[in-house]
């Protein structure tokens, strides 16, 4: 874990890359809960946790010192404690999910149809129109240049359009700069940040 002052400075740089209206939402899978506090420090206000019960115990140690995203599979069974502690989901995929959520979310998208990876089709996209979903978002096919990653950031971008959507959450570490050209409102970046 990179001191705070590295931290911040590796923030600052990102946010100056990607422009004022993009939300760096820092990405906190492998953060320890002690390192946590780094985070504060750094001067980082909006984390997202993949998993509910790491969520509920960051939150229990650092509580409003954060604005609390999912960004992790939403398995309805957990739903309960995202809606006490988070103000948006990124990965909304299921109907059951979506019928307990009382928070804002994104719906997640698997546009190149992988196996291994959550998200629905676009054709789906309307069954969602009725919650309080603000958006999409997406994760694409690994590549070895952010380049690639465009054609999908761009089909995003469109098909929130077609649905009346504003919000994107789109592009990680590997590719946020691409993603912010194609439309990112929240890019989600944790090593970039955080690693040597």
């Amino acid at each position: 874990m990179q001191s705070p002052e590295v931290i911040r400075e590796r923030l600052a740089r990102i946010q100056e890359e990607v422009g004022p209206s993009v939300t760096i939402v820092a990405a906190t899978k492998y953060v320890a809960l002690a390192d946590m506090a780094a985070l504060v420090e750094a001067g980082i206000t909006v984390v997202g946790e993949n998993r509910a019960q790491d969520l509920e115990a960051k939150h229990a140690e650092y509580g409003d010192a954060f604005r609390w995203h999912f960004i992790g599979q939403l398995q309805s069974n957990k739903v309960k404690i995202v809606n006490r502690i988070c103000e948006l989901v990124h990965s909304l995929d299921s109907d059951s999910a979506a019928r307990r959520l009382e928070v804002p979310a994104l719906v997640q998208l698997n546009l190149a149809s992988e196996e291994s990876k959550g998200g629905v089709d676009p054709e789906e996209i309307p069954a969602y129109l009725g919650y309080d979903v603000r958006g999409l978002s997406t994760m694409p096919p690994a590549a070895s240049t952010p380049e690639q990653s465009r054609a999908w950031f761009a089909r995003l971008r469109e098909l929130a359009a077609e649905h009346g959507l504003r919000e994107l959450s789109m592009g990680t570490t590997q590719d946020y700069a691409v993603a912010a050209e194609e439309g990112a409102t929240h890019i989600r970046v944790g090593s970039i940040l955080f690693r040597d």
